[in-house]
């Protein structure tokens, strides 16, 4: 491979879909549920060992959580996958000639002529049936297939790194003004975080990062809110 070619594919960003989906996912909710819990009791007490006690608390239950709940959901479509290339292998196997049909017609809806949609069709069923069919009319790919443990990993570990940050802010920084403090660093983090999302995806960083401060700003204050009700409530 030449200068010239890896250059071009380097400019390409689709290959890391499955784990940046999984690590901003992750960070995302580890800053956001962490930074908004510790807000919401810091709203609701001036004590900081309740204050740690409850971050450290959401930190691990968030993480475990994250890592469970992405390796079932992403375990739930690589089911739907191997169940879809299960039924193509028993259809290239009872009807050929109909799939063969299918797979030219899909290569002429792509601009090919009849002719040579045909031919190709032909050609690719002769090299690899089944890896055409998942390829080219499953929309299945190494790029895209589903990797359960990878997702579960990246989400469980970057949730973790996430979460991490507002922890620290309640370790080391003073109690007084730490409903602000948190917010304030929280804000830094997600727009951090949304900065390396998009450039690790070749997308619009002041887009990202507007995005993920503003709907991190509605959902600290609102658990600030909802905090301020608590304490008041409980006469703290």
């Amino acid at each position: 491979m030449t200068p010239e070619t890896e250059e071009y594919l380097a400019k390409h960003f689709v290959h890391r879909s499955n784990w940046l989906r999984a690590a901003v996912l992750g960070a995302n909710d580890g800053i956001l549920s962490t930074a908004s819990l510790a807000i919401g009791v810091a709203a609701a007490s001036d004590f900081r060992e309740p204050l740690i006690l409850a971050t450290v608390a959401g930190l691990v239950a968030g993480a475990l959580s994250m890592a469970a709940g992405e390796y079932v959901s992403v375990s739930s479509q690589t089911d739907i996958e191997k169940a879809d290339i299960k039924r193509e292998k028993q259809e290239l196997e009872d009807m050929p000639d109909i799939e063969l049909i299918r797979l030219a017609k899909i290569y002429e809806e792509r601009g090919l002529s009849e002719k040579t949609a045909l031919a190709v069709a032909e050609e690719l069923t002769e090299h690899d049936a089944l890896g055409a069919h998942v390829r080219d009319e499953l929309g299945i790919n190494d790029t895209t297939r589903a990797k359960p443990v990878q997702a579960a990993f990246v989400s469980g570990a970057s949730f973790t790194l996430g979460g991490a940050l507002p922890l620290l802010v309640t370790l080391f920084f003073p109690m007084k003004g730490m409903e602000v403090t948190l917010y304030a660093f929280a804000i830094v983090f997600l727009a951090m975080l949304g900065a390396f999302a998009a450039k690790a995806g070749g997308a619009r960083i002041a887009k990202a990062v507007i995005r993920i401060t503003f709907w991190g700003t509605v959902a600290m204050g609102l658990t600030a809110f909802v905090g301020h009700l608590f304490g008041e409530h409980a006469g703290v």
